[in-house]
């Protein structure tokens, strides 16, 4: 805080003793001491103090972003949450038309699978070969 040289202190010390007298130098030494402890404790203090609430202004900003990007993502989820959701829908929807146009392909199944098949009657006549060419 303060920039004292050796030099400097021992033209304090010099002082000090000429000034208030060697019996009651040590006493004041002594106070001198305590008090610059005290203020230096002081200082300390403040500067935990605002270290402190430096702190927590961080954290609460912090505090703050994390609020936010979980915010955005609980979105997000619940953007994609819908988007498949109508995608699910329209496939079904799909789904039940193409089960309806096949129904309506599909003979009816009222009669049995046996009957449907043709039997060969005596009518038909199987169908006739043709000559072989023999002209080569």
């Amino acid at each position: 805080m303060f920039d004292f040289s050796i030099a400097e202190l021992m033209v304090i010390m010099v002082v000090a003793l000429i000034v208030i007298g060697p019996e009651r130098l040590p006493k004041v030494a002594r106070t001198l001491g305590h008090l610059w402890g005290r203020a230096q404790r002081y200082v300390n203090g403040v500067k935990a103090d605002i270290e402190r609430d430096m702190a927590v202004e961080e954290f609460r900003q912090l505090q703050q972003k994390v609020q936010a990007e979980a915010g955005a993502v609980e979105q997000s989820v619940k953007d994609v949450a819908l988007t498949a959701d109508q995608q699910m829908h329209q496939i079904e929807e799909e789904m039940a038309q193409l089960s309806s146009a096949d129904q309506a392909i599909q003979p009816s199944q009222s009669t049995p699978p046996s009957q449907t098949k043709q039997q060969p009657s005596a009518s038909t006549a199987p169908p006739l070969a043709l000559p072989a060419d023999h002209s080569q």
